[in-house]
């Protein structure tokens, strides 16, 4: 509980430094209703062509974008800007003031940074993807929505512990900000079903960096495309993420010098 405490006051540290920039609020969501706009824009150019797009309907689409607005700004609020504060961290050797903590750090590090505007990006998200579920109607019952909760749960882990990993090879790599530039570039990839690419791609989004789990599969859950064994698989997949990126993590702290070396 202490260990809870301490990055809960972390957390909220991190959201009075953001308040003072106040401003950056009407940029995001400037910066938010641009990027949804573009995203349903190209929805509807597609679906004014086609009524399916690989089998996927124009309201499961829209579900889609939700949870691709959700999930990135999960990311944007606390997961990655902390990331990029443990590899500065431990380039710069300032690593140490959390190490001396007397709570877990990676529990520390994980809510390091918080860029507290980049919520607005979830709230849009929940918009759009409640309003894709009021088109899909009663399509969607507790049981699905119950799945979906599970999945993109199960799907924002494994996007965490894979981040922490890439994050903990900075104990032996110097810097490795173009690695996350480059999965900024793979998310992106999220807007659109895994299964209209080819092959390697799909084999890229999946397996190389696990978008897929982030996105689409919170959304077959909701739409009724996934089976109950998928779906624990999924689970399970995310507790193995949660298991591996916690080892590892200890296993880096074991080569970290510190700031004297």
């Amino acid at each position: 509980m202490r260990s809870v405490r301490l990055a809960w006051l972390s957390f909220r540290l991190g959201v009075l430094t953001a308040l003072q920039y106040r401003a950056n609020l009407a940029i995001q969501l400037l910066q938010s209703l641009m990027s949804v706009g573009v995203a349903l824009a190209g929805v509807a150019l597609v679906y004014s062509q086609t009524s399916r797009l690989a089998g996927w309907r124009q309201e499961e689409l829209v579900g889609l974008i939700g949870v691709y607005m959700i999930v990135a700004g999960l990311l944007g609020l606390v997961i990655r800007p902390s990331m990029e504060r443990l590899m500065e961290g431990v380039r710069l050797g300032t690593l140490d003031f959390t190490l001396t903590k007397p709570a877990d750090a990676q529990l520390l590090v994980s809510v390091k940074q918080v860029e507290v505007w980049k919520a607005v990006d979830v709230a849009v998200g929940v918009v759009v993807l409640v309003f894709a579920v009021l088109r899909l109607g009663d399509r969607v019952g507790p049981d699905r929505a119950l799945a979906f909760g599970f999945v993109l749960a199960a799907g924002v882990a494994i996007i965490y512990s894979f981040l922490l990993i890439l994050a903990t090879m900075a104990f032996w790599l110097v810097r490795l900000e173009n690695i996350l530039v480059i999965f900024g570039s793979m998310y992106e990839a999220g807007k659109w079903p895994i299964g209209i690419y080819p092959p390697w791609l799909r084999v890229a989004l999946t397996l190389v960096v696990p978008v897929a789990f982030a996105i689409t599969v919170p959304i077959e859950a909701l739409t009724g495309r996934l089976e109950i064994a998928t779906i624990a698989v999924t689970i399970g997949l995310a507790a193995a993420f949660l298991v591996a990126a916690r080892w590892f993590w200890r296993f880096g702290l074991r080569h970290y010098t510190g700031a004297s070396a």
